[in-house]
């Protein structure tokens, strides 16, 4: 789970390097292909899921301003996102702040969420 999401509506950096974004980057050292889904969360809009794939022994960088099905994620407005694989992933979730003119990259592991006793 990532609590802390925002596309910012701007910014100064060219574009696509420098541009403000947020990804999710996704880890799979497994020996099987990962099935993903990024369930999206807003404070006032019903959630959106996106579902991915990341390769074995792979990892994918995911620009989640550039999620498109069933639609983008809505810049300005704050949401979190919760990700489930069925094989275990690592998930680092990055932001690129550059709508200042000093850059600001942040990063953090995703917090993981205990699975429930079926």
């Amino acid at each position: 789970m990532v609590a802390d999401g925002y596309l910012p509506e701007w910014s100064q950096g060219p574009a696509p390097e420098l541009a403000s974004h947020e990804a999710a980057c996704i880890l799979n050292a497994g020996a099987e292909p990962a099935s993903v889904r990024l369930t999206v969360f807003f404070e006032e809009r019903e959630p959106l899921q996106y579902e991915l794939r990341v390769a074995a022994r792979r990892t994918l960088h995911q620009r989640l301003g550039d999620l498109r099905e069933p639609e983008p994620i809505p810049p300005g407005v704050g949401y979190a996102y919760l990700v489930e694989a069925d094989v275990p992933v690592v998930v680092q979730h990055t932001r690129l702040d550059s709508r200042q003119a000093a850059n600001a990259v942040t990063s953090t592991i995703a917090y993981p969420v205990p699975q429930e006793d079926a």
